[in-house]
């Protein structure tokens, strides 16, 4: 288990929200085919992407959407970012930022500075798949961990 992975686990545990931890090969960490290799629903699958502003002085903050959904980069993001451009974080600038790689990054441990914004589907479901911290695991979880992370902010229309 990683560092992040076990930062992770422990933040879940502290929290009380029931979630289970899931192996996964590095390989097959990508959302679409960790759900279809592993025979998961994309509906409660959600990525956290990392958005920086393009312009200006440089702000980021980390997304919640659901795999259906699309980020609202163009309108939502760059509004509440308030920036003229934003753009998806490259994945050197995510490791720079939340110390995980892309198809691993998750919601969970994140910097307690970064803003966290979560779409408000994401909050209908009973339960949501998110990165462990690595490309080697999932978390599965209530949606209530939100409630337990630093800095975020439940925003409706986050996603398209």
């Amino acid at each position: 288990m990683t560092e992040s992975n076990a930062t992770i686990v422990a933040i879940l545990a502290d929290s009380g929200v029931t979630h289970e931890i899931i192996a996964c090969d590095p390989a097959l960490a990508d959302t679409a085919v960790f759900c279809e290799h592993y025979g998961y629903a994309p509906e409660i699958s959600a990525n956290v992407i990392l958005v920086a502003s393009k312009t200006g002085e440089k702000k980021h903050a980390a997304c919640v959407v659901l795999a259906v959904n699309r980020l609202d980069v163009n309108k939502v993001v760059r509004k509440k970012l308030g920036a003229r451009k934003v753009s998806f974080a490259d994945p050197k600038e995510t490791r720079a930022i939340t110390g995980m790689e892309i198809g691993g990054v998750t919601a969970i441990g994140l910097p307690e500075d970064l803003p966290l914004w979560v779409d408000a589907r994401v909050m209908d479901l009973e339960s949501v798949i998110l990165g462990g911290g690595g490309r080697d695991t999932k978390v599965i979880c209530s949606p209530e961990i939100f409630r337990h992370t630093p800095n975020t902010e439940i925003v409706e229309g986050l996603a398209k």
